[in-house]
């Protein structure tokens, strides 16, 4: 058997090839949703996955005010923020973060599940929300996908 022949190929910047991406976040579990987007962004559903290089799809996430949440999260779920002063330390539940800022509660979900590093900041601006079902990223032609056939 010849070993030669078995080189393991490294994806850098120029050899990746980057695809746009649609998900309707309508009726779909928010972690569930979230976990996916994460392993598209991160390219981990591509053969030639490297860790350190950003080699995973832009995703467009639309209907995110349409998430759903499993058990009493709609109640007992809260968000925690710090303002930087003492005593600073501010709550917002999940209600209240759907009607302000719907796209806000997938892109924190997204962002827990990216790397805490410069390349995690990297991939995050790689994922675009929106609350409606419009975009404007058609230029881009997207291709929808169904999240049920990622693993």
């Amino acid at each position: 058997m010849d070993t030669t022949s078995y080189k393991t190929t490294s994806a850098n910047k120029e050899t990746v090839t980057k695809e746009w991406v649609l998900v309707d976040a309508e009726n779909e579990i928010l972690g569930r949703l979230a976990s996916k987007v994460a392993k598209m962004v991160r390219g981990k559903n591509k053969p030639n996955f490297t860790p350190h290089v950003d080699c995973g799809d832009n995703v467009i996430i639309i209907n995110a005010d349409k998430i759903q949440l499993t058990g009493n999260k709609w109640d007992q779920k809260e968000y925690v923020r710090h303002t930087g002063y003492p005593g600073g330390q501010r709550f917002t539940s999940v209600k209240k973060m759907l009607e302000k800022r719907p796209t806000e509660i997938i892109n924190r979900a997204v962002k827990g599940m990216l790397p805490k590093t410069k390349l995690g900041d990297a991939l995050l601006r790689n994922v675009f929300i929106y609350a409606g079902s419009e975009h404007p990223h058609q230029a881009q032609k997207p291709k929808k996908i169904n999240l049920n056939t990622i693993k």
